[in-house]
């Protein structure tokens, strides 16, 4: 008996499972597009999404780019780092290994991805949400013989989940008349679509262990540099908009009913539509200058579609809503973030690790 009990203890030992079980970090898995993305697509090296030339990332780190779509943090950066949880590595990471995944999870996020597998095809290379999924999945076949498949289970069940796409699906697939989506439904039907297939994928991310997941909704993206340039008056594009709020009000119902049907799952709807909304509206009540332009632009020509080494700076960064013609400023990022933690209530998981600060913004050029 004593044989066998040294046995069990000398396997535990080699292959790293203790008797008493994993004693895992809880972690973050985060799947999304650009506005999440901490580095995949600057791995794939025929994505025409990249944020890998200067001046992203100038707010973060070393000031370097970090495949980040912004100047510094993003939005789950932000409040995973107030809820006391770890900065998950993009999958693609070289450095990603077991143990990584478990002390920190990680981000499959990539620009240019959708919930629809065609959107954003013209990028050439990005991760679809069902593609995530997929990646998903290898990861726990990974984890699983690490640690074992009870252990495995709680980890993953134990960890915290964040969905945020669908911007994509409007701006770069039914809104762009190259694609056949744009004439194969009309506004509510395409929502229809886009509902149905991310029905699918949360019940799936639900079968493979997600107990307590947030999705985020969509912001005024007709008020998005971008949009606005494309348009005759420079004002918000308001179809663009509206579709923004159907899509909003299907997820929360999609959000709550499934919340009612899946066993054990703490489903949360992140809606800050208004407060963007108003932040755009009225930015000087928010400390803003500037929320219809980019911080960084290649002088008047526009659109420039991503900031590049020839472009120029803002004098304030903290001043500008948007960083680029896609993409909001760490600053309203942090403003979006502490609405959603105030909105929910989140708590930290521990009480050691403090929130990483907001960035000190480094001096930019002048206009």
């Amino acid at each position: 008996m004593k044989f066998h009990l040294v046995l069990v203890v000398l396997i535990g030992t080699i292959f790293g499972i203790g008797l008493e079980g994993c004693q895992c970090k809880v972690v973050q898995f985060i799947f999304g597009d650009s506005l999440s993305d901490v580095g995949n697509n600057k791995y794939l090296s025929k994505s025409l999404a990249q944020a890998s030339l200067p001046w992203y990332g100038i707010d973060l780190g070393n000031g370097l780019p970090n495949g980040r779509f912004s100047n510094g943090r993003t939005v789950a950066d932000i409040i995973g780092d107030n809820m006391g949880l770890p900065r998950p590595p993009a999958f693609l990471d070289p450095s990603l290994s077991e143990d990584v995944i478990l002390e920190n999870g990680v981000n499959y996020a990539s620009g240019g991805g959708g919930i629809l597998n065609e959107t954003g095809s013209y990028f050439i290379q990005r991760f679809s949400l069902y593609k995530q999924i997929e990646l998903f999945q290898g990861t726990q076949e990974l984890i699983r013989s690490r640690i074992g498949k009870e252990e495995a289970e709680t980890f993953f069940q134990e960890a915290h989940y964040v969905v945020a796409l669908g911007s994509n699906d409007f701006i770069n697939n039914y809104l762009m008349p190259v694609y056949s989506d744009s004439w194969t439904y009309n506004d509510q039907t395409f929502i229809d679509y886009l509902i149905g297939t991310l029905r699918e994928q949360l019940k799936l991310l639900h079968g493979l262990g997600a107990r307590q997941l947030m999705v985020f909704g969509l912001g005024p993206m007709g008020c998005i540099p971008l949009q606005r340039v494309l348009s005759t008056s420079g004002e918000c594009q308001d179809r663009t908009n509206n579709l923004a709020i159907s899509f909003n009000k299907a997820t929360t119902k999609l959000v709550v009913d499934l919340g009612k049907q899946l066993p054990n799952s703490s489903y949360r709807f992140g809606d800050a539509y208004d407060v963007v909304n108003d932040v755009i509206s009225n930015p000087n009540k928010y400390g803003f200058q500037n929320s219809d332009s980019p911080c960084c632009s290649f002088g008047n020509i526009r659109p420039a579609l991503t900031c590049i080494p020839a472009s120029k700076l803002c004098k304030d960064r903290s001043k500008y809503v948007f960083w680029d013609e896609y993409h909001p400023s760490d600053r309203a990022n942090e403003l979006i973030a502490n609405e959603l933690i105030k909105k929910f209530g989140f708590v930290r998981v521990d009480q050691t690790t403090p929130p990483s600060p907001s960035p000190a913004l480094a001096p930019s050029s002048d206009d």
